[in-house]
Order: structure tokens, then C-alpha cells, then sequence
């Protein structure tokens, strides 16, 4: 009876985590424009992409910054489901569509660049450079808007994902 009451103590606690999680996701979602706790550390992994892969050239290294801040808990997300902490996996999804989000605004920025960037005036615009070497820059809300979707969609997705690994007995037996 003991291990019947801590697995439904587990399934409580995580599905209160993903409650919360996919609530302040939402919110993120809901706010795309203002700055967010989480933020600080995607801003991170998004000036470390610049500095990873400043070797593969001046396009690839400035890609790389909204690369790396996707990529990175896109990757985590696989690592946890290819493990099969599928709750895990799950919530770090809504992780890697938080970002998709966040990268949206400043694609969305690329013509009128009014986002405050690091380094202030003296740095470029990721989104502006990038999509006038593509000569794509009329393209822009069109990049932002696919861009938020994938977010949205992908926040979405790791909310029912981990709802239903909640109560699956798969994700049960993964623990």
C-alpha cells in the first residue's frame, strides 16, 4: 500500500510541476515582448553560440546565437525522451518553444531594430544581418510569425506530453 501512496504522491507532484511549468510557458507565450525570469539564462546560451562557433564564419557565428538558445534545450528535450524520462523530455519542450518565442521577437525586430541589444550601438542586429544577406528582410514578419508558431505549437505540445506521461504507465515505469 506504502508504494501505491508514493507513486500517487509522485503523479501529484509532477503533475502540479507541469501545471506551473506550462503556466509560466503560457505566460511567456501570453508576453512575448516582456522580459522574463528565464530570459537571463537563455540570454546566455544565446551570446554563447556567438562565442562557440565563431570559426565556422561571420554568418554561422552570428546565426548561432538564436541557434545555440534553441538547439540547446531542443537537444536536452531529445536526451531526455531518447532516455525515456518522458516527463522530463516533455517539459524541457516547453523549454525549446519558450525560446522559439523569444527568438520571434527579435527576428520580428530585424527591420526596425529598436530591441536593445548587448554592446548597445556597436553591435550588429543578428536577424537584420542575417536576413538581408538572404535577401529575405521583407520576409521578416513572416519568419517571426513561423518562428512563434513552432514555439507555441512546441509549448503546447510539452504541456499534453507531460500531462499525459503524468498518468501514462510508461513514464511510470521510466521513473
Amino acid at each position: 500500500m506504502g508504494g501505491y501512496t508514493t507513486l500517487m504522491q509522485q503523479k501529484y507532484i509532477r503533475l502540479g510541476g507541469a501545471l506551473l511549468i506550462g503556466g509560466y510557458f503560457a505566460h511567456c507565450a501570453h508576453t512575448p515582448t516582456d522580459w522574463h525570469f528565464i530570459d537571463s539564462a537563455n540570454l546566455i546560451f544565446h551570446e554563447a553560440g556567438h562565442a562557440i562557433f565563431f570559426f565556422l564564419g561571420h554568418f554561422v557565428q552570428v546565426a548561432m546565437g538564436s541557434g545555440l538558445q534553441i538547439l540547446l534545450p531542443l537537444s536536452i528535450a531529445a536526451y531526455f525522451f531518447y532516455h525515456r524520462q518522458l516527463y522530463e523530455g516533455s517539459i524541457t519542450l516547453m523549454w525549446a518553444g519558450q525560446n522559439m518565442i523569444n527568438v520571434s521577437v527579435y527576428a520580428g525586430d530585424a527591420i526596425s531594430m529598436q530591441l536593445p541589444l548587448l554592446g548597445g550601438d556597436y553591435v550588429i542586429h543578428d536577424w537584420n544581418y542575417m536576413l538581408t544577406a538572404l535577401h529575405a528582410l521583407p520576409q521578416t514578419p513572416y519568419v517571426a510569425a513561423t518562428l512563434y508558431g513552432c514555439g507555441t505549437t512546441a509549448i503546447i505540445a510539452g504541456f499534453v506530453l507531460a500531462i499525459y506521461f503524468v498518468f501514462s504507465n510508461t513514464a511510470a515505469k521510466a521513473v
